[in-house]
């Protein structure tokens, strides 16, 4: 993940299903929209951006495409599946009471 290397396991995941929520997306535009939306924070490489894609295809969670960007380029483009939204949303659920619970412990501090 570049310099922010120090994610919490299943992270990367939970970021490119939510990415995908968007709409389908190659991995470089996944990346992009990582990168812009955390203002820099997240900056995926792609030496971990695609082998969690496979990951996440082979477990059905995303469904990957050959289709053609607007630059006439090949590229695999990414979908959400059904399984994945509903993987998005607990483990979304799961990290949002896992930071609230390290906020309070950070707070005792």
């Amino acid at each position: 993940m570049g310099k922010n290397s120090d994610l919490l396991a299943g992270t990367l995941d939970m970021l490119v299903l939510s990415s995908l929520r968007h709409g389908r997306m190659h991995g470089y535009g996944i990346a992009r929209f990582l990168q812009q939306i955390s203002d820099d924070f997240f900056q995926v490489e792609e030496g971990s951006l695609y082998p969690a894609l496979q990951r996440l295809d082979l477990n059905g969670l995303i469904e990957g495409e050959w289709s053609v960007t607007p630059t006439n380029r090949r590229a695999r483009f990414y979908r959400l599946t059904p399984a994945g939204l509903k993987r998005l949303q607990a483990e979304t659920e799961r990290y949002r009471n896992m930071t609230l619970a390290i906020t309070k412990v950070l707070g005792t501090a």
